[in-house]
């Protein structure tokens, strides 16, 4: 279900970014009993960023890689989904990152911004897409960032050709915005 104004597609996206790095994620060993877990661990603190939205209602996604976490990239990452979009129109929940609220941001038309409260992560599904792509990288030691970008693009391929919307709308989807969205779209 999309909405329409005046023959425009409107869709409703959910962004974020996550920060990939060389450090060692580490979660969760099966031993057995009485035996402790090694895993190894590296320090490594070379990163890059995944700046993403979501749909929650079609589950439909774009991401982009940058090397920051700022408003640059930020700019960057509207006008790339801007070009994304064509003639369709985005309501892009955001986060108050101070890369996302301030001035020197040039929202393009059919961008329209909705500011989540602040601290407040658990309202953005986007946060449960970024748990699920990373969960295959825990426990694991990349030899440099370019390995990792690998791994990365490569989880992002499988996901691509491997999961149905409906999979990567279970992960994203919030029965609140769900609900919120079906009753926006039926007045």
């Amino acid at each position: 279900m999309e909405f329409g104004l005046k023959g425009k597609v409107i869709h409703y996206l959910c962004q974020d970014e996550t920060r990939v790095g060389l450090k060692t994620h580490s979660g969760k060993v099966i031993t057995a009993r009485g035996v402790k877990p090694k895993v190894a661990v590296q320090w490594g603190r070379d990163n890059f960023w995944i700046y993403g939205a979501i749909a929650p209602l079609s589950g439909d996604y774009f991401l982009h890689e940058y090397l920051q976490l700022n408003s640059e990239c930020f700019q960057a990452f509207l006008d790339w989904l801007c070009q994304q979009l064509g003639e369709d129109w985005a309501i892009l929940q955001v986060d108050q990152a101070p890369a996302q609220i301030t001035s020197a941001i040039r929202w393009t038309e059919n961008i329209i911004p909705l500011v989540q409260p602040a601290h407040s992560p658990e309202l953005n599904p986007i946060e449960r897409f970024w748990q699920w792509l990373k969960q295959p990288l825990k426990n694991q030691i990349f030899p440099s960032l370019q390995a990792l970008r690998e791994r990365v693009q490569q989880l992002i391929d499988q996901l691509i050709d491997q999961l149905t919307l409906e999979q990567v709308m279970s992960v994203a989807s919030y029965n609140f915005i769900l609900e919120a969205l079906f009753y926006a779209a039926s007045h």
